[in-house]
């Protein structure tokens, strides 16, 4: 058997099972047409506040709006009590709305209406009813007469000076002030307590130079009242001058009692302090002494809520905001000098009046259908909680079976039709009270579709994808989907069902395509709605734009290429550094990119292309940074001086996002070359100090160039100058060397020192020489020249020549010893035995006896061979005799060479002489040589010409240089068709023949021709060449189709019809006349035509006196048309043409036309027209 707790367990747990299936309440849409037939009980909206202070200049305004339907009517209640409304004039309530206005313009107060204010909105459905709202009118009493009398105090001491304002409802707001209304000063020592009195932690004798008033603002009224000003006696022990005042010696010098801390406000050690839940919590603490204490604040066992709290008045004044629970607790504060220091401990507690856990809601229920209201609130002390109905206690209202009371839940059990009711809940505790207004609403409706009805739905490919369909109904319909009006209900697997009536596709494919087709079902009756899907491919950028660094002027191009569904109308927008992208005459777009042409720094950003569908969208970045040359360098200093050497320090310039990678250092200098900047050195990017190694005796100034990847900076401003002391010459003259100008001199030359090279004034050389080898002294003279010539020396000797150069401050290093030689002169002997000992077709090796190298008076250059082309052995054949020649250096004692690139099958001549740098010797013998046969040059010209569709005829001319006696040419061929090649053929001709004519087997073969001249030796230079291709005619040969057969018989007919023609129209021509105008009045008139005085026109024109070539113009189209229009020779204007434009009838008709209008057309048919008309 089950005992008590047993029985009490089995009773929750079915109280748990019977929750666990209750039905969800049903949530009504604001859907317009829903609203409009749902019948609701009253829900207030807008109220007055609980405590509502009105201004009695005013009048008063109750607030009470609700909403039911339907419309609710509402009545008031005062203390208590029902308040007529009816029989107060004074008070009206505004139409459809429960707000109370009491207006005061005949008379009455509006203390008379103070009390406490209570609405009811009503309907059949239920009563809603507003919180209590306590009415009161603000005052402002004023200020108690008195009469204060001067206030006494000893300095040194504390003092109070009380304010005790009039109570005012609202409390007023005060202030000190002085008789001139000047705020009185607050600081540590003196201060306002929250009271409003003024509290000084000590006296001074100055404070007594002014009087104290208090006063209090009324904030409804807007008015201020002051109180009687004090007055205050400062007594001292010494004499005060205020001239001795000081803020660091207060008491100007005199001697004033010192005292330990006491605490003016709060008194005692402890006091006490309850705040409520969410206030702000203000605790302050005033200490008297002197020296003026300091406050501190701290809270034991804890520490101060950092966030919330906040120290006020000089530290006096502890503010926590926004007060919980955990805020309760001890707060001390301490007040101390260097005397000593006091203590008071302020107990906090935290009250709370009610605050909702959990608000009861309203509640739409259908027949049969369970729910519940929660009423849970909290407090401290905790609040009572008591459930109304209607606005009257639950206790005191009819029962109803379908609902139960367990604490702060009612529960609703198969509720039905008529037992819609509005239920209060009221949480009250000694500090306050909630109200709240849920009602519940049992309501029946068939099913209805809340959306538009056959919608459509575009998507995109494999996205996720919801097919809304809002749907409601009381009880709430089941909801089922299809597709295409077939099958079972869409759940599962791809789809999902939500309770909302969505349907959600998880990955949208082209075959989901169709009309769905969505139904909701109830008790009440069945709804339906459709909504048609189309799946598209997704916008997408399939070539975006990219990262790019592109320097200052140049052109920038982002590309944005997309992809999208064909059916979907797309937009392509930028935009830079998220803002829209102005196109002007400069950026331009395309479809495909976006181009920036003279970029400049305002250019730079980040740009986004975003590609826009009806449905979707896709966007990318790229950033573009803009690249220039660097700014100049700034701010040069020169330091560290030395005699060769100083420091350069500068500060880089912007380097414009491309890093600087050097520096360049130039210098100017005033003596030399003034005004011209040169190079001095370059430095790594990272360095802004150098120190620059100078020449001496210089006066220089420096600028700096910085160097980036994009090119250089303009130059730095230049640096100030420095000058380098003086020294001896560094350099050794360069380029030192001697030679003779003449056989009997010697020149000694060199290059003079640059001119940072000096070092100082007076610069100039000592050159030293002597004849090498030969142990004499040294020969030495001092110029400032370049040059030095040594005269009536021997011819070509060897010379020791040495030099070095001296300024002012000393002499330089001396040069290495160079060897020089005086003049050159004519070599005396020529070589001797020159002769051929080989010979070929190109080729001749050759010999001869050197001469003695004395002999040369010079330095040795080469044997000299001077040979020319006498004569070639083909008969007949004229050559140039140009005379060439060929170097040969050699001191062996039987020197040869090769005399080579000879023309073969020619007679040579050749002679000899030896030179040295200046000049030839007298020649040797002269030698006669022949080259033998060789091979032959190409031909020299092959033309292949096609004179028929089916023979190829070549042509060819003989070589330039035969090189021998030509015997005959040979000429190989093979067909070719694309890489593949026929086999060869070969014909050999005489060598009197120069053509050749090939008979084709097929017209559309291709051939390659090589071809070749003879000679006894062989075969010389290949010419090749391909035949053109069948269907080019302009490879075709040129024909004389003058002498064809065919073609002089055609133009022989052409002739004679052409000769027909000219006579026709000279006999047409020299036939006039003159008819009325009246017999051809329906013609258009020519503005050119002669008028005759008879009133006719003359069709004789100056034109038919021409000469007959006149013909030939009107060929070319430039003689005016005739006036007689093609229609006339047709019948009844119904002429026709031949489908090649010839007209046809002309002939047979005009007889009969000539006949009855006794006149034709003045000018002859166009020769043109007659051709066409023949053919």
């Amino acid at each position: 058997m089950l005992g008590q707790g047993g029985h009490a367990a089995l009773a929750l747990m079915s109280l748990l099972i019977l929750l666990w299936h209750e039905a969800a309440p049903i949530e009504v849409p604001q859907d317009p047409k829903i609203l409009q037939d749902l019948k609701q009980p009253p829900t207030i909206v807008k109220q007055s506040v609980k405590d509502y202070i009105v201004d009695p200049r005013d009048n008063i305004i109750i607030e009470c709006e609700a909403k039911a339907n339907p419309v609710p009517t509402f009545s008031w209640r005062r203390n208590g009590k029902f308040f007529n409304i009816g029989k107060d004039p004074r008070v009206t309530m505004r139409k459809r709305s429960g707000t109370l206005e009491i207006g005061f313009r005949s008379g009455g107060r509006p203390e008379d209406y103070e009390g406490e204010y209570q609405c009811f909105a009503t309907n059949e459905h239920g009563v809603a009813i507003s919180n209590k709202i306590l009415l009161r009118v603000s005052k402002a009493p004023l200020w108690p007469k008195e009469v204060l009398e001067p206030v006494t105090v000893t300095e040194g001491h504390p003092l109070v000076l009380p304010c005790n304002p009039p109570p005012g409802l609202p409390p007023p707001f005060t202030f000190w002030m002085n008789s001139g209304m000047s705020p009185i000063p607050q600081d540590k020592r003196v201060s306002m307590g929250l009271n409003g009195d003024l509290y000084f932690s000590n006296v001074l004798a100055q404070d007594a130079q002014t009087d104290y008033s208090c006063n209090a603002r009324f904030l409804f009224t807007h008015t201020i009242q002051q109180k009687n000003p004090f007055t205050l006696k400062v007594q001292t022990k010494e004499p005060y001058n205020d001239t001795s005042y000081n803020a660091t010696d207060p008491y100007g010098g005199r001697k004033v009692a010192e005292s330990t801390p006491t605490f003016l406000s709060p008194s005692g050690s402890e006091s006490s302090k309850m705040v409520l839940r969410d206030e702000q919590l203000l605790l302050e603490c005033i200490a008297a002494g002197l020296p003026t204490p300091t406050i501190k604040w701290f809270k034991k066992g804890g520490d101060l809520p950092g966030r919330k709290v906040k120290f006020e008045n000089y530290n006096k004044t502890l503010k926590i905001i926004n007060v919980s629970e955990e805020d309760a607790g001890e707060y001390v504060c301490m007040a101390n000098n260097h005397l000593g220091s006091i203590r008071h401990s302020i107990f906090v507690q935290v009250k709370a009046a009610p605050y909702w856990l959990d608000k009861p809601t309203n509640l739409v229920l259908a027949p049969d259908e369970n729910g519940r209201l929660v009423c849970r609130a909290n407090g401290n002390p905790k609040p009572n909680i008591q459930w109304l109905v209607n606005g009257q206690p639950i206790n005191n209202s009819l029962p109803n079976p379908s609902r139960q009371m367990m604490g702060d839940t009612i529960i609703f059990r198969s509720v039905q039709m008529g037992s819609s009711a509005v239920y209060q809940c009221n949480a009250s505790n000694q500090h306050g009270y909630l109200l709240a207004n849920a009602f519940v609403s049992v309501l029946d409706m068939p099913p209805r579709m809340l959306g538009p009805k056959n919608q459509l739905i575009k998507v995109i490919e494999n996205n996720r994808t919801f097919l809304d369909c809002p749907f409601f109904g009381s009880p709430l319909p089941e909801l089922r989907w299809f597709k295409n009006g077939q099958g079972s209900g869409l759940d599962g697997g791809q789809y999902r069902v939500y309770i909302n009536g969505s349907l959600e596709i998880k990955r949208a494919r082209a075959e989901d395509e169709g009309t769905y087709t969505c139904v909701a079902n109830s008790i009440m009756g069945t709804a339906e709605n459709q909504v048609r899907l189309e799946v598209k491919e997704p916008t997408r950028i399939v070539r975006a734009p990219e990262h790019q660094s592109t320097i200052r002027g140049s052109m920038a191009r982002f590309d944005c290429k997309v992809k999208s569904d064909p059916s979907l109308p797309i937009t392509v927008a930028w935009t830079k550094d998220d803002k829209p992208l102005y196109l002007g005459w400069r950026i331009k777009k395309d479809e495909e990119s976006l181009t920036i042409p003279n970029v400049n720094e305002g250019d730079e950003g980040t740009y986004t292309c975003t590609v826009k569908s009806e449905i979707d969208q896709d966007s990318a970045s790229a950033r573009l940074t803009v690249l220039d040359r660097p700014d100049p360098p700034m701010d040069l200093d020169l330091s560290d001086p030395a005699a060769r050497s100083v420091r350069l320090t500068w500060i880089p310039g912007n380097d414009h996002r491309s890093p600087i990678t050097q520096f360049l250092v130039q210098f100017e200098e005033d003596h030399w070359d003034p005004g011209r900047w040169q190079d001095l050195s370059t430095y790594p990017g990272d360095l802004n100090s150098v120190i620059l190694q100078l020449a001496p005796f210089v006066n220089y100034q420096f600028r700096v160039i910085a160097i980036n990847a994009v090119g250089q900076s303009q130059p730095s401003r230049p640096s100030p100058r420095y000058k380098t002391s003086g020294a001896a010459p560094d350099a050794i003259p360069r380029g030192l060397r001697g030679w003779g100008s003449k056989k009997d001199n010697m020149e000694i030359s060199w290059e003079p020192l640059l001119d940072l090279e000096r070092n100082g004034p007076n610069l100039h050389y000592s050159v030293w020489w002597r004849r090498k080898d030969s142990g004499e002294e040294w020969n030495n003279v001092t110029t400032v020249g370049s040059k030095h010539v040594v005269q009536n020396t021997e011819t070509y000797v060897p010379y020791e020549i040495k030099i070095q150069a001296r300024n002012e401050f000393g002499s330089g290093p001396e040069s290495n010893m160079v060897v020089g030689y005086s003049g050159e002169d004519k070599p005396t002997d020529p070589p001797t035995e020159l002769q051929v000992l080989k010979v070929d077709s190109t080729k001749a090796n050759i010999q001869w006896k050197p001469v003695d190298l004395n002999s040369v008076q010079g330095e040795f250059k080469e044997y000299r061979l001077y040979y020319w082309r006498e004569s070639s052995q083909v008969p007949g054949l004229v050559v140039s005799k140009e005379n060439k020649t060929k170097g040969f250096y050699s001191t062996v004692a039987e020197p040869s060479g090769i005399l080579s690139n000879l023309v073969p099958y020619s007679r040579y001549k050749m002679l000899m002489v030896v030179a040295n740098n200046g000049y030839e010797g007298p020649p040797s013998n002269t030698v006669d040589f022949t080259t033998k046969e060789g091979v032959p040059d190409a031909p020299r010209s092959f033309r292949i010409n096609r004179r028929s569709f089916d023979t190829l005829h070549l042509e060819w001319d003989k070589p330039l240089e035969p090189n021998g006696i030509l015997i005959g040419y040979q000429l190989k061929y093979q067909t070719v068709n694309g890489s593949r090649v026929g086999r060869p053929q070969l014909e050999t001709f005489l060598p009197n023949m120069t053509e050749f004519t090939l008979r084709l087997q097929d017209r559309s073969t291709r051939y390659k021709f090589y071809l070749s001249a003879l000679t006894q030796v062989g075969a010389g230079e290949v010419f090749a060449e391909e035949s053109p291709h069948f269907a080019n005619e302009a490879y075709i040969d040129q024909v004389d189709i003058a002498t064809q057969g065919w073609f002089i018989g055609l133009m022989c007919a052409i002739a004679l019809i052409i000769l027909i023609l000219l006579i026709v129209c000279f006999i047409k021509r020299s036939r006039g006349g003159k008819y009325p105008v009246r017999d051809k009045k329906d013609l258009p008139l020519d503005p050119v035509d002669q008028k005759d005085q008879d009133g006719s026109f003359d069709y004789h024109s100056d034109e038919d006196n021409k000469p007959l070539q006149d013909s030939q113009t009107s060929l070319e189209g430039n003689v005016k048309e005739s006036d007689d229009s093609l229609v006339d020779y047709g019948e009844g204007g119904d002429g026709q043409f031949n489908e090649d434009g010839s007209f046809i009838g002309q002939y047979t008709v005009k007889k009969d036309k000539d006949e009855t209008e006794g006149n034709e057309s003045s000018e002859a048919t166009s020769p043109v027209n007659a051709i066409y008309s023949l053919a």
